[in-house]
């Protein structure tokens, strides 16, 4: 009889301290949900999107997005080049950069008040070290 009290008294000793330890070292875990409003843009509908000027000039196309604190920082435009030989890169300013969406055609379009000569012109960026692909 002795020996089932002390049992008894040991697991209910160890399920408290579980208990205890579990109670203890959980936290809560809050997950944030959004919701995409019909005014914004998908980066997978700026991908390779063609820029033009207002002249109608392709002077450009979006190759990738910057992306800082969460936030677009900036828009890696190609310039020249043919079949993917002697691309030039620049970053702009996403501000520079008007995106629309036409729903009549469905079409996505770019437009940046600029040359194409400008955009050459511009500080290069390499896709190297960490922005390697």
């Amino acid at each position: 009889m002795r020996n089932m009290i002390i049992a008894i008294a040991s697991a209910a000793v160890l399920s408290t301290a579980a208990y205890a330890q579990t109670a203890t070292t959980s936290t809560a875990v809050k997950e944030v949900y959004v919701t995409a409003k019909p005014t914004d843009v998908l980066t997978s509908n700026l991908i390779d999107l063609n820029v033009t000027n207002s002249a109608n000039e392709k002077i450009g196309e979006i190759k990738d997005v910057v992306m800082a604190n969460g936030q677009v920082a900036g828009y890696i435009l190609s310039v020249g080049g043919f079949l993917g030989i002697g691309e030039h890169y620049v970053v702009v300013s996403p501000a520079a950069v008007k995106v629309n969406y036409n729903e009549t055609d469905k079409k996505w379009s770019a437009l940046m008040e600029t040359t194409k000569d400008a955009l050459k012109a511009a500080p290069q960026f390499k896709y190297e070290g960490r922005w390697s692909r």
